[in-house]
Parts: structure tokens; C-alpha cells; sequence
């Protein structure tokens, strides 16, 4: 029996659905093994694949690298919830793009982002009420999908920093 947690387990409801399956053994199908490494932790650019090799990228530099790192952090990260066009989800996610919320404090952007947010918020005049969960990022991993998202979607162009995220990082 397989079990399908992966799909809703972003938003901790349970398996999608229960497959039976009958037949004979086929080792090059399953291996028998079962690892749920790839779901721990939930939400974190930490966990790995299995298999993979591991192997980090050359720390991004220019502007223009930084974001570009950060549309890749984005894809892997925010663009479930937040959608490719930073639109987000009607009534369950709010929108990144030509966000008041995000433009009006870059500081509790970055808090957010660090240690997750719940409860209510009003974006662009609409009312959200869902969980945004804590990323575990590296400093200069939060700086550049923060400046990459900043830098699109008609918002502010704000510039992020390690600095910057590192001092809000430090805050008790």
C-alpha cells in the first residue's frame, strides 16, 4: 500500500488517497523501502532529495545574481502559495505583487519570512486569515528572494541584505 501525503501536506489535511496495489514484486517500481526524508522539514529549503548531491551553487554577488537566486528560491519555496505572478490565492493567500503589506515594512517582511506569521492581515484592502510558515533560509538566501521579489510585480525595488535580515534575525 502507498499512502499519498505529499500533495496536501503543505497544509497538514492528511493523504489525498489510498492506492492498492496487487501484482508481483517489481524491485525497478519499489524498492520496498520507505523514506519520508523529503517532507522534513515541512516547508525548508534544507531538505534534500534523495540522492542529491548536495552541491551549493557559488554565492550569488551582483544584483542581477542575487536575483536570480532569489526567483529560484522563490519557485522552490513561495510559489505554491503565492503563485508565479506573486497573485496569491483568493481568500487563503495574500498577494506579493503591488502589495501594500509588503512594500509598507521590509523589516517585518523579513520577520515573517524568519519566523512565520499567524492570524489576520490586510492586503491591499482584502482580509487574509492563514498560516505563513517560518522558512529555515540562510541569511543571504532570505536577502535574495527578497530582493527578487521587491524587484518584480510593480513593487518598491527594494534591496534586502544579509545585513539587514541578520539584524532582524537577532531580535528576541
Amino acid at each position: 500500500m502507498i499512502v499519498d501525503h505529499s500533495i496536501f501536506r503543505t497544509f497538514n489535511k492528511g493523504s489525498l488517497g489510498l492506492i492498492n496495489i496487487s501484482g508481483d514484486e517489481n524491485k525497478t517500481i519499489y524498492s520496498g523501502t520507505q523514506s519520508d526524508e523529503v517532507y522534513h522539514p515541512e516547508g525548508s529549503t534544507i531538505q534534500t532529495m534523495p540522492n542529491e548531491t548536495g552541491a551549493k551553487a557559488p554565492k550569488a554577488v551582483t544584483l542581477v545574481e542575487r536575483i536570480a537566486d532569489g526567483k529560484s528560491i522563490y519557485a522552490k519555496t513561495c510559489f505554491a502559495c503565492h503563485q508565479a505572478t506573486g497573485e496569491g490565492l483568493p481568500n487563503a493567500f495574500p498577494p506579493l505583487a503591488k502589495s501594500d503589506y509588503l512594500n509598507a515594512d521590509v523589516n517585518r517582511a523579513i520577520e515573517i519570512v524568519l519566523k512565520g506569521k499567524t492570524g489576520e492581515v490586510v492586503v491591499n484592502g482584502k482580509k487574509y486569515n492563514s498560516v505563513m510558515t517560518a522558512q529555515t533560509l540562510t541569511d543571504d538566501e532570505v536577502a535574495n528572494v527578497l530582493t527578487y521579489v521587491y524587484s518584480t510585480w510593480g513593487n518598491s525595488k527594494k534591496e534586502v541584505t544579509p545585513a539587514m535580515v541578520k539584524a532582524v534575525r537577532s531580535k528576541k
